[in-house]
């Protein structure tokens, strides 16, 4: 707990540093606004510990948060951290004058050596309330002790030097257990393995570390009074529980290195940071008499464990006869300096004091020494009669400022990654250095990362004429914009491609450069082609064509075209300078099919084969209907490749493709007519003979071979369009044989057949005058007659061109008279039959005897009006009524129902009880006549046939014996 004096001097020295802070709030020239919004706190934070000792404190020692102090004479107080309320005491129980001289706790806090003044040692174990003699230690003042960091443990030190008041060495090993009946004490052995001197004569060994690299190489540094000795050697593997010994030994026949100052104040220190748990130490601090030598430990160095090396001087208030340093800590970036009424905390990049706190000796006692705990890393100061604690906080947050000014710019970046004002700073300085030694693109690279002003830096570079290094610049800026700012992309990707086009113009003219004019150029393309700026470049893509255009940059204009998909402008541009192949490669890659339909008029008239070859590649993905106007753009001199080509494709969609469109069909035909007519008649005969089957215009086709003279192909389309007459009067202009075929067309009209066949036999006999063919006309029809053409003939033919035909004829007449006449007898005898079986059905009865039943009703028959049908079955007739009805359709239920109705009419009529008059009876016996019609008609309907033996009982076969709309009252009735 901190007291109220301690608090105040926190308050102050917090307000003093804010108010440093305060002085640089503002906007800075890289465009951040350095502002803190909470005062941060001091890295070194002084804290007093809420404890007041019974007695005067001697020593403390920290470690692993383990807190050991010596107390007046003989009091030993042990505190672990993690528990502080509960302090564990333990009485030293010497009666002697021994007090204790020094305290040496190991890195886990376990092992305790106390040395007293009375050269004795003895030893306590955390978890033991017993101190042990070591025994094989007395005689010795121990200074210091090296600790086995790698092998010691909490019931074992394993091998560990001891350093002695007379500059001797001791290897030793302290164990916690009881041990044997033998040797019951701690120490295991203890033997001499080195001597230290300082001009001749033994030194105390002030300090000693122990560290292990890489490959079994053990470093061990030790200090007296002016004096920093190295001892560097190799342990055999698995030998390390046999100590060091064999290190000294390796140094025997050389001095071992060391560093020597003048000056001796009578004691030293060395301090170690080490930045991970278990790790080596990075770093030292070694106070003695000339100052503070600190540096870096390399462990790799054959030579010397210490590198980078320099010497703090003591400042002018610190002063060797009076005021004398009395302990030293290392941290990451500082050492901390105690005096015996402040503390120095001192940065190791620059040497400067940033920190200092004042103590007040007559309040709390002077101060005796200051401890850091090597595993917590917290900052231990004990005076006589209090002791305090110091928290180091963020203390890694101004060092990137020093670094920078030690223009080490890399750590000063490392160190400020999460504070970008920081970082800009760092940028903008490291480009600034780099700028004034004349390193233009890495100055190019840092400014683009940093937040100043862009024309400020972009005018830099061009009154410094470094083209390069701006477009450097400019490639950096963008690459770090994001997508939302839109407008500085389009500047930046404008600007960099005249800079570009500028690069290539000046590399193109110097033949000696040609090689970097390849490079360039392929770096220009590699970023026209940039995924990240496609959407810029497409939407600039105007502006991009100007620059290429006022540049003259041909090549690259194609190219940029290409990455945006401009496929037009490529191929007009081939079409232009009379590269039709190229501009048909394009087009061929691409397949676009309205590019085809633009370009291939032009092409065509240049290489048709080529344009036909990619139509016919191109398959279905182009409509041929679409590509008409580049097939009918050829010249008027109608190449016949052009033609020939035309034709090729026109074939290959009707005949391949299977292309039914009018137009496409129409153009072939007219192709054929023009230029194959021999393919003409092939086309039209395959394409088909029904109406349905064809995709040409038949009135066209008509028109077209009518207009070229093709007849013959006349005459197919009108058998098509059903124009026999028309077909037959032309085909007898070509060939008769052609006019038969056509006029045996009309198959189910044989007066049209026989009319065309009489116009054949007409064309024969007045046009050709040839008897014998119209001879055979007669034979190739049969609806002609020898009489039917002899109208055609001349007066002056004889009858003997006819003599054959005319007999023929009468045989054929006198063959059908015959037929008719056997014809006529074989209908009246059939007749003469029907008459009689007519007459024999009058006269059939049939007996109905007085037992007979209805077949329906099973009641007697007599009893009522019945039918009797011939195959035996007998009903009555309002039981055959009621059987019928339901299968009778509707038409004849209803007819059956009118006629009941009109039935039951003339019944009432006839009951009539006056006597009729003569008019009456004339009447009567029409009425008479009408009601046995009625009687008749009712009969035709229902007693046609028998209901059981006729085709209603067939046509029922597949109804179900019970209605299915009654089905479930009559499964309910049988429940």
């Amino acid at each position: 707990m901190a007291s109220i004096l301690d608090q105040y001097e926190d308050s102050q020295n917090i307000r003093q540093h804010s108010r440093v802070s305060a002085a640089n709030i503002g906007i800075t020239h890289s465009g951040f606004v350095n502002v803190r919004l909470e005062e941060e706190k001091p890295i070194f934070n002084k804290q007093r510990i809420d404890f007041s000792p019974p007695e005067k404190i001697n020593n403390l020692l920290v470690c692993n948060n383990q807190l050991c102090m010596s107390l007046g004479k003989d009091t030993l107080l042990r505190i672990d951290l993690g528990k502080p309320d509960q302090p564990n005491q333990i009485e030293l129980g010497r009666k002697d004058d021994s007090k204790v001289y020094k305290l040496f706790l190991d890195p886990t806090g376990s092992h305790l050596v106390i040395s007293l003044t009375t050269n004795e040692c003895v030893y306590l174990n955390r978890n033991t309330q017993k101190v042990r003699s070591l025994s094989r230690w007395r005689g010795h003042l121990i200074e210091s002790i090296g600790w086995n960091k790698l092998i010691g443990s909490e019931t074992n030190t394993g091998p560990i030097l001891v350093g002695t008041s007379h500059g001797i060495i001791f290897e030793a090993e302290i164990s916690a257990s009881e041990g044997s009946l033998f040797n019951t004490n701690p120490d295991q052995y203890f033997r001499q393995v080195h001597s230290l001197e300082e001009d001749g004569k033994p030194a105390p060994v002030c300090c000693l570390e122990v560290e292990r690299g890489l490959e079994s190489k053990y470093f061990i540094v030790a200090t007296t009074r002016k004096r920093l000795f190295q001892f560097v050697g190799k342990l055999a593997e698995g030998s390390e529980q046999q100590g060091f010994s064999s290190i000294f030994a390796q140094n025997q026949d050389l001095l071992p290195s060391f560093q020597e100052f003048p000056v001796n104040m009578g004691y030293s220190e060395i301090t170690f940071y080490t930045s991970k748990l278990r790790s080596s130490p990075k770093s030292f601090a070694w106070m003695m008499g000339n100052g503070v030598l600190y540096g870096q430990l390399d462990y790799v160095r054959p030579d010397s464990l210490l590198s980078d090396v320099q010497v703090w001087e003591y400042t002018s208030d610190i002063d060797l006869n009076s005021v004398k340093p009395i302990s030293i800590v290392l941290t990451q970036f500082h050492f901390l300096l105690l005096l015996p009424d402040h503390v120095k905390s001192i940065c190791t990049l620059n040497g400067q004091v940033v920190h200092e706190e004042k103590f007040f000796p007559e309040k709390f006692g002077s101060l005796k020494k200051m401890i850091k705990d090597p595993i917590t890393g917290l900052v231990w100061i004990y005076t006589e009669k209090a002791v305090f604690r110091y928290h180091i906080q963020r203390e890694a947050r101004d060092v990137w400022q020093m670094y920078m000014n030690m223009n080490k710019f890399d750590l000063a970046k490392e160190y400020c990654k999460d504070r970008p004002e920081c970082l800009d700073m760092v940028l903008a300085k490291e480009a600034e250095h780099c700028f004034q030694n004349k390193r233009y693109l890495e100055s190019a690279k840092c400014y683009a990362l940093t937040q100043n002003y862009f024309e400020e830096i972009a005018l830099k570079f061009i009154e410094a004429k470094q083209e390069e290094a701006l477009k450097e610049f400019l490639i950096k800026k963008l690459t770090n914009l994001k997508p939302t700012e839109k407008t500085q992309i389009t500047l930046l990707v404008t600007w960099l491609t005249e800079l570009y086009l500028n690069r290539l113009g000046q590399l193109e003219a110097d033949d000696g450069k040609q090689h970097l004019f390849l490079e360039t150029r392929e770096e220009f393309r590699t970023f026209l082609k940039s995924s990240k700026h496609k959407d810029c470049f497409y939407n600039n893509r105007n502006t991009i064509y100007d620059l290429l255009a006022s540049h003259g940059d041909v090549d690259n204009m194609v190219y940029f075209s290409v990455i945006m998909q401009d496929y037009e402008r490529v191929i007009s541009h081939y079409c232009q300078h009379d590269d039709y192949s190229a501009a048909l490669d394009v087009l061929s890659k691409h397949c676009d099919d309205k590019l085809f339909y633009k370009f291939s008029p032009i092409l065509m008239q240049h290489i048709p084969k080529k344009v036909v070859d990619a139509w016919i590649q191109m398959g279905n993905r182009l409509d041929p209907k679409n590509l008409i106007p580049a097939l009918v753009n050829y010249s008027q001199m109608g190449s016949m490749q052009q033609i020939n080509e035309t034709i090729r494709y026109m074939e290959f969609c009707v005949y391949e493709l299977d292309v039914k469109d009018e137009a496409i069909h129409n153009y072939l035909l007219s192709l054929y007519a023009k230029h194959k007519p021999d393919a003409l008649l092939w086309y039209l005969e395959q394409a088909g003979t029904h109406v349905s089957d064809i995709h040409y215009d038949l009135k066209y086709a008509l028109r077209l071979c009518a207009e070229h003279g093709y007849l013959q192909a006349c005459v197919l389309v009108y058998k098509i369009m059903e124009l026999y007459e028309e077909a037959v009067d032309l085909a007898l202009q070509v060939d008769v044989d052609l006019a038969k075929t056509c006029a045996d067309l009309p198959e189910d009209d044989e007066e049209l057949r026989k009319k065309l066949w009489l116009k054949i036999a007409r064309h024969v006999v007045q046009e050709e005058k040839d008897v014998k063919k119209a001879m055979n006309c007669l034979s190739s029809c049969n609806l002609l007659k020898i009489e039917d053409i002899l109208p055609f003939f001349p007066d002056f033919v004889t009858i003997d061109h006819f003599k054959e035909a005319i007999c023929n004829s009468l045989e054929e007449y006198n063959q059908h008279i015959e037929e008719l006449k056997q014809e006529m007898e074989e209908a009246t005898e059939s007749a003469k039959r029907i008459r009689e079986d007519i007459q024999e059905m009058r006269n059939k009865y049939g007996v109905v005897e007085s037992q007979e039943k209805c077949a329906t009703c099973e009641f007697p028959l007599l009893n009522r009006p019945f039918y009797l049908f011939l195959c035996g079955h007998m009903f009555h007739y309002d039981c055959l009524l009621q059987e019928v009805i339901p299968h009778l359709s509707a038409f004849k239920q209803n007819k059956l129902e009118e006629l009941q109705k009109k039935l039951a009419a003339t019944t009432q009529t006839t009951k009539s009880r006056h006597k009729p008059k003569e008019e009456d009876t004339v009447s009567l016996g029409k009425g008479q006549g009408s009601r046995e019609q009625i009687k008749s008609d009712i009969d035709d309907i229902i007693a046609c046939e028998c209901v059981y033996c006729g085709e209603l009982m067939i046509k029922s076969i597949d109804k179900p014996f019970i209605d299915p709309h009654k089905f479930d009252q009559e499964m309910s009735s049988w429940l």
